[in-house]
């Protein structure tokens, strides 16, 4: 999964996209309003954290902005302050949560798993596709209760197929979501890692939709 952190204060950013990053996020970086709003509108996150307090405006005016727009995704806030009017105003705005300062980074870890888990219907922290198991939490990946041996890159690609079943997803869809902006891949390396997938998994739980996608099954299609 893709983050967009929009955060000011290098140091705290830093911290934070480490933080996210050890979580098997992908993270981007913006310092200000300005910034992130070319990113949101040029590329794909599947959330977004939002420092209220930065240099060229509200983090609240940008994101009402954002959503007349109809940008969507995902928004948690990063704030000082505490005052309750203050938290009214982000929730008004189009905030989908509220994180105050000082924080702990695994509560940031697990709101905005909750948050892209909610965003694609599901609201267990286990989601499961037929006997296809992933912790969003712990990333543990387990066949038929048995736990299964991915790469991190493996376990990125599953979990998006995972939070998007059974819709199917595009090549450049995957690309947007699951790999790095500096390090996108051509379809050729999403093929090699899609078929150590059906190795592992079973070749028939990931459908080749030719010209459209990947989809993720939940029962073996019956052979005629």
């Amino acid at each position: 999964m893709k983050c967009l952190l929009v955060e000011d204060d290098q140091a705290l950013a830093r911290e934070l996209s480490q933080a996210l990053r050890d979580g098997d996020w992908l993270v981007e970086h913006a310092a200000n309003g300005q910034e992130a709003d070319f990113l949101v509108r040029t590329e794909a996150y599947d959330t977004l954290i939002l420092d209220v307090g930065l240099p060229d405006g509200d983090g609240t005016r940008w994101l009402s902005a954002w959503r007349e727009d109809g940008i969507d995704l995902p928004v948690l806030i990063l704030t000082a302050r505490e005052r309750w009017a203050d938290k009214a105003a982000g929730f008004t705005a189009g905030a989908d949560d509220y994180v105050t300062k000082p924080f702990e980074s695994a509560e940031v870890l697990f709101r905005l798993r909750a948050l892209v888990r909610r965003s694609h219907g599901h609201a267990h922290p286990v989601l499961k596709v037929g006997e296809l198991s992933l912790d969003t939490h712990t990333q543990h990946v387990t066949l038929a209760g048995r736990p299964v041996g991915l790469t991190a890159q493996e376990t990125r690609l599953l979990g998006y197929l995972m939070h998007a079943a059974p819709r199917v997803v595009s090549r450049t869809e995957l690309s947007e979501h699951v790999y790095d902006r500096d390090h996108e891949p051509d379809s050729n390396v999403i093929d090699v890692q899609v078929s150590r997938l059906r190795r592992k998994l079973g070749s028939w739980r990931i459908a080749t939709l030719r010209g459209q996608g990947y989809r993720l099954l939940a029962e073996e299609p019956a052979t005629e």
